[in-house]
């Protein structure tokens, strides 16, 4: 329903029993909502003419005279399919009575309040069914004396609001907070935290509903609209929040009752204490209930200084957690302020920012609390994603998740792991010529379609014997020894800083012409062909560098699987990427997870947002070695 709902135009429809306002509350809104972004009908027959406005439709859900045992349902699949958002106006039934009596002349027959109360009950109940069936927001409005002005921020809300805009809100509402909890300093990691289920064994949208929303239904809103075709999409959450604008009445009282009865887990209590002295890390609770809850639980945990909540149940707030929205949040933390991510959750809602994030912890309860689908969908994100991810039994009676072989163990109390999260992060090292004029005359015949094989070749040869001269010196320094002078006396001869246990590996077969260039530049380096990085194993006894040579990096996808594997070789040893062409999006994402505590360095000649891949005549390969009739 998201991507049709993004789609077609948005239509409110005016729905309640006869004589409970309808026509009137149509007409003042069209005095208050002229121009171009609204249009208004009395029935569904023309809006299909609505385009790029809101439409706002009375329309009439069934007809049941008091006699009759069944009432005669007036909707049809039609207005199923048109309407994207439901305003019913709930008018208490004795003033629905009154207006029947006097409205004879418009051929209203007399009905008793109790009739007025069941035919209520029965519109509502059905119309929530199935707008939960058709993706369709529905929400139940009390007229008084301020009903217009309750419904205005509504249909401007729903007109102007979108999935695209919900994400900019959210992403804006974490750079608010992250001003607010870094202060003057700057941070260097982010924690990020799911907040029910994952912080404490609470659920507190249940909590929340049981104890203020009981009278208008038994169940849930969240559960009621996951389970249905709506899943936990956007439209699902939206839904959620209108339900709660039904009634909003004492919300402080009933937040504080929620709140005292959320207890945080110690684990994630003592691991929040010391950022109290470690300023360059930053926390953020994500929570897909009500804020206000979530705020007076960090508020009593004396954490409400360096921990920011957001969280967003109110159309007031501007936004809704969504899964999607909390993917953005690990994003924009990342991209945008260049924050090294852990983020800890428990269920498939979380999975979207878990694989994000640099760290992804997935927080296991006891058996009886957890989510019964995270199995299922944690082997798909693991066999078909290559998601990596660690878990952490909280309490530490819990019994794991999968196998310790698919999701190995993490104590979150263990000093290994909050020195991990909280020791000062390396950044990567990125160095390149993107706009030296010499990188433009290095890359223009690799850039030349006329330019192939020898051509190619010598082409990518000086490109790496030009950044290993310029750039990688730089990066490792250089280390010197006695030579005799032509004229007969001892002078200095310089020479790349162990360069005696340094391997150039050519990633095959693309990065082989750069790497003989650097293995000019550097003479003594052992020479290493490589098609699989377990190629490896027996020729690095005594190496302490790596450069990793290719010609393009797109992804990074598999520069990252030989620096996971040289890693479990040697935790220590440094690592240099080299590469003509790198895409900016494999910087910010995989590479930059990559450098973490390690020595990773990365030095290009460009760098490049053009994310084209080339295949077949265009493959970097084939030109290097006139393959392409091959393909």
């Amino acid at each position: 329903m998201t991507a049709e709902m993004s789609t077609k135009p948005k239509i409110v429809g005016l729905y309640g029993v006869p004589a409970s306002g309808k026509s009137f509350l149509l007409e003042r809104l069209k005095s208050k909502l002229r121009g171009e972004h609204f249009r208004f009908f009395e029935g569904s027959e023309a809006i299909a003419s609505v385009h790029r406005a809101l439409g706002i439709v009375s329309g009439h859900f069934s007809f049941w005279p008091e006699k009759e045992p069944h009432p005669d349902n007036l909707y049809t699949p039609a207005d199923l399919n048109v309407y994207t958002h439901i305003i019913y106006l709930d008018t208490p039934a004795g003033d629905v009575a009154r207006r029947c009596l006097k409205d004879q002349d418009r051929g209203r027959l007399p009905v008793s309040t109790a009739h007025i109360s069941v035919w209520k009950d029965y519109e509502k109940t059905n119309l929530r069914r199935l707008c939960r069936e058709h993706g369709i927001v529905v929400t139940a409005v009390y007229p008084t004396n301020t009903l217009l002005y309750d419904v205005l921020p509504l249909m401007h809300d729903i007109r102007l609001h979108s999935e695209a805009k919900n994400l900019a809100r959210v992403t804006q509402h974490l750079d608010q907070t992250l001003a607010m909890v870094s202060g003057d300093t700057d941070l260097e990691t982010l924690l990020v935290f799911d907040a029910d289920t994952t912080l404490c064994d609470v659920d507190t949208v249940n909590l929340f509903w049981e104890k203020s929303y009981a009278h208008i239904d038994r169940e849930c809103p969240l559960s009621t609209l996951s389970s249905s075709s709506m899943g936990y999409s956007y439209t699902s959450f939206r839904q959620d929040a209108f339900l709660y604008e039904e009634d909003w009445s004492d919300v402080e009282r009933v937040c504080g009752e929620v709140a005292s009865q959320v207890t945080v887990h110690p684990e994630f209590v003592a691991l929040l204490r010391v950022m109290e002295e470690t300023k360059h890390v930053g926390a953020v609770v994500v929570a897909c209930g009500i804020r206000q809850v979530w705020e007076k639980v960090i508020q009593r945990e004396g954490l409400s200084e360096i921990v920011g909540v957001l969280g967003g149940e109110r159309i007031a707030d501007g936004y809704v957690v969504t899964p999607e929205a909390k993917a953005a949040i690990v994003s924009r933390a990342k991209g945008h302020h260049g924050l090294h991510v852990c983020a800890f959750g428990d269920s498939p809602t979380d999975l979207p920012m878990l694989k994000l994030a640099n760290d992804a912890v997935v927080v296991v309860g006891m058996e009886h609390l957890r989510s019964k689908s995270m199995d299922t969908a944690l082997l798909t994100a693991i066999d078909a994603d290559g998601f990596r991810a660690r878990q952490a039994l909280v309490p530490s009676t819990a019994s794991p998740r999968l196998t310790v072989d698919k999701l190995p163990l993490v104590d979150i109390t263990h000093q290994n792991f909050i020195q991990s999260i909280f020791s000062r992060r390396r950044k990567l090292r990125v160095i390149h010529a993107t706009d030296k004029n010499t990188a433009k005359l290095l890359m223009t015949p690799t850039r030349d379609a006329a330019v192939a094989g020898p051509d190619l070749r010598r082409a990518h040869h000086r490109v790496g014997f030009y950044l290993a001269t310029e750039y990688v010196s730089e990066v490792l320094g250089l280390e010197k020894n006695d030579i005799r002078h032509v004229q007969g006396h001892m002078v200095d001869r310089h020479q790349l800083k162990d360069e005696s246990t340094t391997a150039i590996v050519a990633l095959m077969r693309g990065g082989e012409p750069m790497a003989f260039g650097v293995s000019e530049a550097f003479p003594r380096a052992t020479f290493i062909h490589s098609q699989f990085p377990d190629d490896l194993e027996e020729k690095l006894c005594v190496i302490t560098t790596v450069f990793l040579v290719d010609s393009v990096i797109n992804s990074g996808i598999s520069v990252k699987e030989y620096v996971d594997y040289l890693r479990d070789l040697d935790a220590d040893i440094r690592i240099v990427v080299v590469a003509g062409v790198v895409q900016k999006k494999a910087i910010t994402g995989i590479l930059d997870r990559l450098a973490g505590d390690a020595d990773l360095s990365l030095v290009a000649l460009r760098l490049s947002d053009n994310e084209f891949s080339g295949k077949g005549a265009t493959d970097t390969g084939n030109r290097l070695f006139n393959t392409v009739h091959s393909y």
